[in-house]
């Protein structure tokens, strides 16, 4: 968003985002389902490995997303994908089915993967512009 000059960014007009900004983020999103999906899938057959490389997915997804759209729009994005998923799939179903054991493995997924989501978006668009002139003094 640009500044106009008219004060501060944040008294300027909300802006609808591009057609492909949109798209990615909407991509991002599934792409965040999916990557639920896998890590549920893994995190309890290879324990406590499988655990960590889901979550590790997940935290690659979601700093990935903000680095490549370089907003927190790109973390936050899969994280809503992620975890509207998880807590979809812990549900039970009518007939019994369930995809997640009532195991501290199963647990740690859910809440550390929501944890480090909001990590990752809190702090996934805090990087620094590059390059010479980014310095006042020079």
């Amino acid at each position: 968003m640009k500044n106009n000059g008219g004060g501060s960014m944040l008294a300027q007009p909300l802006q609808r985002p591009s057609a492909g900004r949109a798209a990615a983020l909407l991509g991002l999103l599934v792409l965040g389902a999916v990557v639920a999906l896998a890590g549920s899938l893994i995190q309890s057959g290879m324990f406590p490995g499988g655990l960590l490389l889901a979550l590790a997915g997940a935290v690659g997804l979601f700093l990935g997303g903000a680095r490549a759209t370089s907003s927190r729009g790109g973390a936050v994005a899969p994280a809503v994908g992620w975890t509207v998923t998880v807590i979809l799939l812990t549900a039970s179903r009518p007939e019994g089915d369930f995809l997640f054991g009532a195991g501290g493995g199963s647990y740690l997924f859910l809440l550390g993967g929501m944890a480090l989501a909001v990590i990752c978006a809190t702090l996934g668009g805090g990087w620094q512009p590059g390059g010479d002139g980014v310095r006042l003094g020079k």
